[in-house]
């Protein structure tokens, strides 16, 4: 009794502090969305002529590319979550996972974490380890994009009039580097569990699995920004330089997601990945052009976000893996 009594005066101040947050990230993506929506409607005449000009077979393409990059993703998080001791196969984790994504649209960063949580403890997954591998899943995709995103740093901050320091991009990336070292993840584990008052994992994660996540996570960056560099080619100028315009549309495109992804107050990134994009790719077409680009770009990251979360939503139907009025004796017990 003494303890509910004790912890009960904090629990109103916790909850009045979470809407207030919840409100000025809720306000902040409105201002990021009616910023975004006056400058595509101040230039939208320029936007739609050179929406035209994306061929049916370049956005057939671009489409299909897009489509590929969450289920590449997905196989990064398989390869955390088997090696902290749950191997999923392909089609119950793609249930878990794509339905689970959805929540990154939503203010507060970590939906997407709570709904994967729920479900894999279904299948028998310790809800400790599936937080751990949602959140892993989230600093290494950042850290990935943004380690294979920085040859294109040197085009966001001088425009490329000026050359920056090579020494610098090899410090940052340095820098980047450790923070994937599993030694230090692993530390940084034990501390989150530690000051959350939970039990520590099993083991650690090892060198292999972190390599080998980390692989599919730049992969899936990778195909993205491939997306984007097929449409950009079909706008560019004839005379742009083609190995810039793979740089800024390519390894552009990591940073740009990756940049949005450590902005966590914007849900999935939006406003922010779109305008380091248009910037980057303005370098090497006009900015009704590049616009036009991040517009279908935006558009195909979240038809394949919905599609493959549609896909996931009817197996995890079909399996009882959606939460449920039963209530918690519905799900097996296990690890809370």
């Amino acid at each position: 009794m003494s303890r509910v009594g004790a912890g009960a005066p904090g629990t109103p101040r916790r909850t009045r502090r979470k809407r207030v947050l919840d409100v000025l990230r809720i306000g902040f993506l409105v201002l990021v969305l009616v910023a975004v929506g006056v400058a595509l409607w101040s230039n939208w005449e320029e936007v739609r002529g050179d929406l035209g000009r994306i061929g049916p077979v370049t956005l057939l393409a671009a489409t299909a590319l897009a489509m590929l990059s969450p289920f590449v993703t997905v196989l990064g998080w398989r390869v955390l979550l088997a090696d902290l001791g749950s191997r999923l196969h392909i089609a119950p984790a793609s249930g878990v996972f794509f339905v689970g994504q959805l929540g990154k649209y939503l203010p507060g960063s970590v939906w997407s974490v709570v709904v994967q949580t729920d479900m894999a403890h279904r299948l028998g997954v310790p809800r400790r380890r599936t937080a751990v591998v949602g959140l892993l899943t989230i600093a290494l995709s950042a850290l990935t994009g943004m380690i294979f995103g920085l040859p294109a740093l040197p085009v966001l901050l001088t425009r490329g009039d000026a050359v920056v320091p090579w020494w610098s991009l090899v410090l940052i990336i340095g820098v980047l580097g450790v923070l994937l070292w599993p030694p230090v993840l692993n530390r940084g584990i034990r501390t989150m569990l530690r000051l959350l008052r939970r039990d520590p994992l099993e083991h650690d994660l090892t060198h292999a699995a972190v390599g080998l996540s980390s692989l599919w996570f730049a992969s899936s960056w990778l195909v993205g920004g491939l997306s984007v560099w097929v449409m950009a080619r079909n706008l560019a100028p004839d005379d742009a330089d083609a190995s810039r315009l793979l740089l800024v549309a390519v390894s552009g495109y990591l940073l740009a997601a990756g940049i949005g992804m450590f902005s966590i107050v914007v849900p999935a990134g939006v406003g922010v990945r779109d305008g380091v994009m248009i910037l980057l790719l303005a370098t090497s077409m006009s900015v009704s052009a590049a616009t036009a680009v991040v517009v279908v770009a935006r558009f195909l990251t979240v038809l394949a976000d919905v599609v493959w979360a549609a896909v996931g939503w009817l197996w995890a139907k079909t399996h009882d893996l959606l939460p449920s009025p039963a209530g918690p004796g519905a799900a097996p017990q296990g690890d809370r």
